[in-house]
């Protein structure tokens, strides 16, 4: 009774659909894309995978910022999304680093409406546990967003080893050959930049930086040469360039914490040069 009196509550006290706690990667973007399309658009999207993921809306100063980044997605999937909405932000940022997986065509279908698709009384014990969430975990204001980037900037980088992922995510690597995909998939992009500009969006592909010896395997060098073959013109590229010594992963794949505020902040720097 208590959980759905804060659903009633929070929906009052916010004015917004709430969202339903994650209990799986799938119930994660569905609250990632369900946000965008009850939300206005914002100035500028990021769309990727589990790469472009890490980079969290508030390391970046610059307002209306939306990460539709999905983990264990491919960059596809939002970027059809966003193409297909009657609104188009500004600038879309685009990860190329992960082009081994299709697009997730139920989930365009289901975002390529007008509205918000998922009814919340159809879970109403979840809608409850997210008026809890929602009202107890509001979205960090720009000072408190501020002095958590300060905090991890005087943060020194960190000395977690992890040796043991990073072999394992290279072997991986080498196995894994991704040509069909990342074929399809570049096709697919291209058409979608070409929507998306002739309707006066602007689109930049970025590729993040991975630990060297994830740069060097099979599967990242094949996906380069495919997608820099297809899209030779340096102007669509959005050059980045962190302090590569700074910056650490988990697993050779995904940055921490520290790292991926400086990857956004060269995002923004690169950004700001092209404003010029």
């Amino acid at each position: 009774m208590a959980l759905l009196l804060a659903c009633s509550l929070a929906t009052a006290r916010f004015g917004i659909g709430l969202q339903q706690p994650t209990a799986t990667t799938r119930d994660g973007t569905i609250i990632t894309l369900n946000r965008y399309v009850g939300e206005p658009v914002p100035d500028l999207v990021l769309v990727g995978s589990s790469v472009a993921w890490r980079l969290k809306e508030e390391y970046f100063t610059r307002p209306r910022v939306r990460n539709l980044a999905l983990a264990g997605g491919s960059p596809v999937t939002s970027l059809d999304i966003v193409a297909k909405r009657k609104s188009l932000p500004k600038i879309v940022l685009i990860e190329t680093n992960v082009l081994t997986r299709l697009p997730d065509d139920a989930l365009i279908a289901k975002f390529s409406g007008g509205a918000r698709t998922e009814t919340l009384f159809l879970r109403p014990v979840r809608t409850a546990v997210a008026a809890y969430e929602t009202w107890n975990h509001t979205p960090p204001n720009p000072a408190d967003a501020r002095a958590e980037r300060d905090r991890l900037l005087k943060e020194p980088p960190s000395t977690f080893d992890n040796r043991v992922y990073l072999d394992r995510a290279v072997q991986q690597m080498n196995d894994d050959d991704p040509t069909a995909q990342a074929h399809a998939n570049v096709a697919r992009i291209r058409q979608l930049i070409d929507d998306i500009e002739r309707r006066g969006s602007r689109a930049f592909l970025i590729e993040i930086p991975f630990a060297a010896e994830i740069e060097d395997s099979r599967m990242v060098r094949m996906s380069k040469a495919i997608v820099h073959a297809a899209f030779p013109d340096r102007e669509r590229w959005l050059p980045i360039d962190p302090p590569s010594g700074e910056l650490r992963w988990a697993d050779g794949v995904h940055l921490d914490e520290r790292s991926a505020l400086l990857v956004v902040r060269a995002i923004e720097g690169a950004l700001a040069e092209r404003d010029r």
